[in-house]
């Protein structure tokens, strides 16, 4: 996608003039009267992303974009109605809206052709706007196009194994440490992780990178890599089944931010965790009502065996929280509720922490990529209490899904001192400029704006152990609260 954006103007460059509303009586009075005849047939407005091409003596002499409240899709639109060749921006952008524009162009170029015959597409090439920051722009688009090149990859040919080894070449390309956990280790290690994926010929796995200083504050990453998601024995139904190659896009995603926060060599001690499976029902599948052995050590009874992803990131989550990050980012296609709560287009997202949801929506709002806060409501814990283990990981009820698998999920993060759960579409369903029907990392830019943000300084060395007086450990507020009851008791 990056060889649409091109260092040189040529003779034959056409200049791009964006035009907001303020203003655009004043410039149009100051063309040529042909060209106010031109636009005035054309009916052209500076306003929803409109282009038009104004003739010359031998040909297109420039374009006009009318300036939308889109930020980068507004270039991403530009880029597909325009007619082959090559343009530049006329004027000055400002640091922010230059970016924009070469990523939007740069993003209106991807095709998914690993399997497509025939010619590509001819190519509209932009000539670098002048303020925009080069290596943010490549490194969005790269991160963007692994992601939706993982995702829109069939299972056939992506797999746990593939999927862990993309990890690993991500992290090889970095520096990074990247150790894969397989076989007998995970089977006793990550009981959770092995009893989903043990149902599939391809054996699961677990991938976990680290990257960064060890004196940085702690930035830990998990996203959910169900490489093809059948259901298990609850089967799905052919509907449910078709787009269930998508269910590796929370993995995609976290890969994808991780890849971001190593290449700006964000400040941070970095760790990604990716269980990776498929949830088939072979010979060896998870039975319902089985009950397994979380790396928690809490025991989950399967109520469901569709409701597969929030069981392998207990084990990643748990894993995870042993080090106390000090951010704890999870991203899953988890619940089909999700999208009766918000539709597709919109990454409804959990947190315990007021300020980062705060920081994380002003984001979401200036990058175009929406997001909204769902409440983890704790009286629907009681919808997975389990007569025979401690919890289990689906409640009978068809009500508040999102809310509670995201209650599921917090049984396991103790000692985080923050915790952001998006649960994610992955796809899109509908194309727009930019935004081609298939696999994408929804909410990867409000998320990394938000890194962005509270890493972009060099911070001072911390104390792994040491812990936020207004974040307390669950674990340890838990057990503060049993010593309790037993002194209540003996006084009693």
């Amino acid at each position: 996608m990056l060889h649409t954006l091109v260092t040189r103007a040529s003779s034959s460059t056409l200049p791009i003039v964006v035009l907001e509303a303020d203003g655009y009586a004043s410039w149009k009075k100051a063309q040529d009267r042909a060209i106010r005849r031109w636009i005035d047939r054309s009916e052209f407005e500076p306003r929803g992303n409109r282009v038009l091409l104004v003739p010359g003596e031998e040909g297109p002499a420039r374009a006009l974009l009318g300036k939308s409240d889109s930020g980068l899709w507004s270039w991403a639109g530009a880029a597909q109605r325009l007619p082959p060749g090559r343009y530049r921006v006329e004027g000055e952008l400002s640091r922010r809206d230059a970016t924009d524009a070469a990523v939007g162009w740069a993003l209106a170029a991807y095709r998914f052709g690993r399997y497509a015959s025939g010619e590509a597409p001819a190519t509209k090439e932009l000539v670098w706007p002048a303020e925009a920051d080069r290596a943010e722009a490549r490194r969005l688009v790269r991160a963007i196009g692994r992601a939706r090149d993982l995702i829109n990859t069939p299972a056939e040919d992506l797999g746990p194994a593939e999927l862990a080894e993309a990890v690993r070449e991500v992290g090889k390309a970095h520096g990074a440490r990247t150790r894969v956990v397989s076989g007998k280790p995970l089977r006793e290690g990550f009981g959770a992780v092995h009893a989903v994926g043990r149902g599939s010929e391809r054996a699961p796995r677990l991938a976990d990178l680290r990257w960064g200083d060890a004196k940085h504050p702690r930035l830990t990453i998990v996203g959910k890599g169900v490489c093809f998601d059948s259901g298990g024995l609850d089967l799905k139904n052919a509907a449910g089944m078709l787009r269930m190659k998508k269910d590796m896009g929370g993995a995609a995603t976290a890969l994808a931010l991780a890849e971001l926060v190593m290449d700006a060599k964000l400040p941070v001690r970095l760790r990604l965790l990716i269980p990776a499976v498929e949830n088939l029902p072979g010979p060896g599948a998870l039975r319902p009502l089985d009950v397994i052995h979380t790396r928690k050590g809490l025991t989950v009874e399967v109520s469901n065996t569709d409701a597969e992803g929030r069981l392998i990131l207990a084990d990643a989550l748990a894993e995870a929280d042993r080090e106390s990050p000090e951010l704890l980012v999870d991203v899953a296609t988890l619940t089909g509720s999700a999208r009766l709560a918000v539709g597709t287009e919109i990454t409804p997202f959990f947190t315990n922490d007021r300020k980062l949801a705060d920081v994380l929506a002003k984001h979401a709002r200036r990058e175009r990529d929406p997001v909204w806060r769902l409440p983890l409501h704790g009286g629907y814990r009681r919808h997975l209490d389990s007569r025979v283990a401690d919890l289990k990981n689906a409640p009978s009820t068809g009500l508040a899904g999102a809310i509670t698998a995201a209650l599921f999920l917090r049984e396991f993060v103790d000692d985080a001192e923050r915790w952001l759960h998006l649960d994610i579409f992955g796809w899109i369903d509908h194309a727009r400029p930019g935004r081609p029907i298939g696999g994408d990392p929804s909410g990867l830019r409000a998320v990394w704006a938000t890194l962005k943000e509270r890493y972009g300084r060099a911070p001072a060395a911390t104390d792994p152990k040491k812990r936020s007086s207004k974040q307390p450990s669950r674990r340890k507020a838990s057990k503060k609260k049993a010593s309790k009851r037993k002194t209540s008791k003996k006084k009693g």
